[in-house]
């Protein structure tokens, strides 16, 4: 499985257009599928933080957190809304990493803040865990050709 960094090196223009699709509105979104104790399928919004290191998230203590400690396996999807490009979608899939990173969580608070606009972080953000997808798969569906990728599906696996 490969970081965002080494997924972008192997793949450099379907990174860039699923960035462009997490980032369509200015901040990232997607939506986190996770894998419940029984077995069942979990799907929360989140909101990713990609960078040139790493697909990163924050994310809020309770089911969602207590799934990806229990089984590290996640799927993120983003996809587009308004026409022509409303079919347009990214998805990935792999496991996630908890760190425990005190500067790499400081530098992503900071991104976290400059793409909300806003000054300082919410009630209870320090409680937030700090997550790192690794990627084994991905799935890129277009509408329309796009940044030299064709019309249509494109998968990549590690």
């Amino acid at each position: 499985m490969l970081t965002w960094s080494e997924f972008a090196a192997a793949r450099p223009l379907i990174a860039q257009v699923g960035r462009e699709l997490f980032y369509e509105h200015g901040l990232g979104l997607g939506f986190l599928a996770t894998t419940r104790r029984d077995g069942g399928p979990r799907v929360h919004p989140v909101c990713p933080l990609l960078n040139d290191e790493g697909l990163y998230a924050f994310v809020v203590p309770g089911p969602k957190l207590e799934d990806l400690r229990r089984d590290g396996r996640y799927a993120l999807h983003s996809e587009t809304v308004p026409p022509p490009r409303q079919d347009d979608a990214f998805y990935l899939t792999g496991v996630v990493d908890e760190l425990d990173r005190p500067d790499l969580r400081s530098t992503l608070t900071e991104q976290l803040l400059r793409e909300r606009d806003i000054e300082v972080p919410w009630p209870g953000f320090e409680k937030e865990a700090l997550i790192e997808s690794r990627i084994e798969r991905c799935l890129l569906t277009l509408t329309q050709a796009r940044g030299g990728l064709p019309f249509g599906h494109t998968v990549w696996q590690s």
